[in-house]
């Protein structure tokens, strides 16, 4: 497996190895031993999976607070998603800047993002399918957001009037939410 380190710390992508032949295609897509050798001890508890029925979905920007802060492994089984994480972390020299990234079937990338990171996906295509890992439970009483356009951020969304849950389109603003990083 590639492992490319992002511009934001903490943020990697991985590119697994396709081996294919007439019959399809084999891959690893988590590998725990690669990310000890990167010094990331993670456990992963919970597997969640998105079906986004409409091209232009935007889920996000979301993360949960300490104590049950997250860290997510994302990939896209079907379909693609324009993937950003904006990093929360205070202390953080890239604290407020983001990173977009396209995942896909096709490209077959992950992210890794670290706690400290809000995240949030656009659906670049009809009917896709978002799978994640994370090494800490749902905990309702934690979880945060920040409003997906919020112009401080400036985030280059592929469009402009997406396809919002109620509760996404409810987020504050970044300078209104609530950290703790």
């Amino acid at each position: 497996m590639k492992v490319t380190p992002l511009e934001l710390e903490g943020l990697y992508l991985l590119e697994p190895i396709v081996h294919g032949d007439h019959r399809g295609y084999f891959m690893e897509t988590y590998n725990e031993a690669i990310l000890q050798r990167l010094g990331l001890q993670v456990r992963f508890v919970q597997d969640n999976h998105s079906l986004s029925k409409e091209k232009g979905v935007i889920r996000g920007l979301h993360y949960q607070l300490p104590p049950k802060a997250q860290t997510k492994l994302v990939r896209v089984l079907a379909g693609a998603i324009y993937d950003v994480v904006v990093d929360l972390r205070r202390q953080s020299p890239t604290f407020g800047k983001w990173i977009g990234i396209i995942l896909s079937e096709e490209n077959k990338r992950q992210l890794f993002v670290p706690k400290g990171f809000a995240h949030g996906f656009c659906t670049l295509t009809p009917n896709t399918q978002v799978f994640y890992k994370v090494d800490e439970f749902y905990a309702p009483e934690y979880d945060r957001g920040i409003r997906w356009d919020d112009p401080s951020l400036q985030i280059d969304w592929p469009v402009s009037d997406p396809v919002l849950s109620d509760k996404d389109r409810s987020h504050p603003d970044f300078k209104y939410a609530e950290l703790g990083f």
